[in-house]
């Protein structure tokens, strides 16, 4: 049974379903692979505050409080009022630059909203010249954090994300370990002050709400987190490889589930609704903001379309009665950062997982760790893939030297194969049985080349995944003309590199027989070397890497085997 054949078309024919899969992906068209496309409408402007936008929320109930809420709850009755557009909100607050050592902040007094965020350790789309620009609230981009009380009595309103606030602090700089901003507003009867604490060298942001009942009957009031975002993809996205954009919800119960705007328009997605823990969060590569409540405090989760190409994600969560007179609290923390794993585990369960290796994540977390760990050592992460991918192949070396061998004996026997192909024509059963009995008499095993690999994929599958997602890789260099390994190579010269290690490899494994076989063999460089021109290049120093290892144990076992059988001749 000539088992190459099945193989190498299953290789070539998934390779054509992943191009052309991605190529759909960047259309707009669903995944064939499950799931729906990352962006909605990568070429529209966002309208946040259209009156096409706000009807289209208020026909399909997305301002509501989602199901779930206690039905003698007020929150129940209540709406989430619409974005407005980023005009509207320049016309009724005041913008208040605050800055850390991390961060670049602009607040909105409408609302008291978190509305532009720049990382200062971070270098935006643009080049080396701006920060990255993580939330902004301009014509072409949306990506607010918003919070604000609903649950009023009828007919009136409590502050929330559309209210005018004050500003009642008065430092914008961060001098000291942490800083203060603070606003209020009144509304409704209720005050409400909202508290963002901005700690040094943190993008945690702890934020209280503190809400006092000024008049003379109970109220139930309920706090809202909510982000805002359109639904384009980041400027660093790639045709060639799909990272997921868009809205997420974590809980103990369900776990982290990624929310497609493309659901959320046909109003198809499902997440939990309600529960005590967890958190929600917007989701872009690299990068990702989230509100975490408080743990142990019943919230509800709802993931809306506000506007054209605007979705938000929020929870709701309700503070019990409020006598007059008296103040309730909420406490939650904003991440707005950078997906960095040790310090989003540290803000809460699970935070960590927004950096999604999906299946492969109890392989490809230990690789992280291990990577982590080596680069401790080494401080560049360039050298750390290297050393990494070096560590991996001996760990799995008995597996590549068994896979090696039955390909190096393959080699060996090809004239032979060649000459009962000639011999029996075609015969496919005499041929497949002499074949049979060549393997039993040299002691070759047809699969013996394939399995020992099939075993390993998972492991640099995981291994793919790490370097794809980690944010570590972003503006680091490695060496000379690499100046961030999250890029694509400028020169590609490593993607040459990695056509001409395949090629490589291709001459040191048997040829096979069929013409169309060895055809097929060699444009398969052609095929993943024209695809990692336009790959991160610490995806292809990874291949590279891994090739140029391949190639050496490959030779290794390869002259082991000849001087075996000369001196078996003599």
């Amino acid at each position: 049974m000539d088992i190459r054949r099945t193989l190498l078309w299953i290789v070539f024919t998934f390779s054509l379903l992943l191009l052309w899969n991605n190529w759909q992906i960047h259309n707009g068209q669903p995944s064939l692979l499950g799931g729906g496309p990352t962006q909605t409408a990568s070429t529209q402007a966002p309208d946040n505050g259209s009156q096409t936008g706000q009807s289209t929320a208020t026909t399909n109930s997305t301002g509501n409080i989602p199901e779930g809420v206690p039905a003698g709850s007020q929150a129940a009755t209540e709406n989430v009022p619409a974005q407005t557009t980023q005009t509207e909100q320049g016309a009724q607050g005041e913008l208040v630059s605050v800055t850390t050592d991390v961060y670049d902040l602009t607040f909105n007094t409408q609302g008291a909203q978190l509305v532009k965020a720049q990382l200062l350790d971070f270098t935006g789309f643009d080049g080396e010249d701006s920060p990255m620009m993580l939330l902004d609230n301009s014509p072409t981009s949306i990506y607010v954090a918003q919070t604000g009380v609903v649950g009023a009595p009828q007919g009136t309103q409590f502050p929330t994300h559309l209210t005018p606030f004050r500003m009642v602090s008065s430092e914008t700089s961060l001098t000291d370990d942490y800083l203060d901003v603070v606003f209020e507003a009144e509304s409704g009867n209720l005050k409400v002050t909202k508290t963002y604490r901005l700690e040094k060298g943190s993008y945690n942001i702890h934020v209280r709400h503190d809400v006092e009942n000024l008049g003379n009957q109970p109220v139930e009031p309920s706090v809202y987190l909510q982000l805002t975002r359109d639904g384009n993809d980041p400027p660093d996205s790639s045709f060639f490889y799909n990272t997921f954009t868009g809205p997420a919800v974590y809980s103990e119960q369900e776990k982290y589930q990624k929310i497609d705007f493309s659901d959320i328009q046909e109003n198809k997605a499902k997440y939990i609704k309600q529960a005590d823990n967890g958190w929600i969060a917007m989701v872009q590569h690299y990068f990702a903001s989230a509100w975490v409540p408080t743990q142990g405090q019943t919230r509800y989760n709802e993931a809306l379309r506000v506007g054209n190409n605007l979705y938000s994600i929020r929870a709701i969560e309700p503070m019990g009665t409020v006598a007059p007179g008296e103040t309730a609290t909420a406490q939650s923390q904003l991440w707005v950062g950078p997906q960095d794993q040790g310090a989003m585990e540290k803000v809460a369960p699970g935070l960590n997982v927004v950096v999604d290796y999906g299946f492969l994540t109890i392989i490809a977390k230990p690789l992280f760790e291990l990577m982590t760990w080596i680069h401790s050592f080494v401080g560049n992460w360039g050298w750390t893939i290297v050393l990494l991918t070096l560590l991996i192949k001996l760990v799995f070396y008995p597996l590549s030297a068994a896979s090696y061998r039955s390909m190096a004996k393959m080699k060996q026997v090809t004239p032979r194969l060649q000459a009962l192909r000639e011999k029996f024509g075609d015969d496919r059963a005499k041929l497949n049985q002499a074949m049979m009995e060549m393997y039993r008499t040299e002691k070759i095993n047809p699969l013996g080349g394939c399995l020992p690999m099939v075993v390993q994929i998972p492991v640099f599958i995981a291994l793919y995944w790490v370097l794809l997602g980690s944010v570590e890789m972003r503006g680091a260099p490695w060496i000379l003309w690499i100046h961030d390994l999250s890029a694509r190579d400028p020169w590609f010269i490593l993607p040459a590199v990695m056509m001409g290690t395949m090629f490589l490899q291709i001459k040191l494994n048997p040829t096979p027989p069929d013409p169309m076989q060895a055809r097929i063999m060699m444009l398969m460089p052609l095929v993943f070397g024209g695809m990692m021109f336009f790959f991160p290049a610490g995806l292809v120093l990874y291949w590279c890497v891994n090739n140029i290892i391949s190639i050496a144990q490959q030779r290794y076992i390869m002259h082991k085997l000849d001087k075996q059988k000369e001196q078996a001749q003599r």
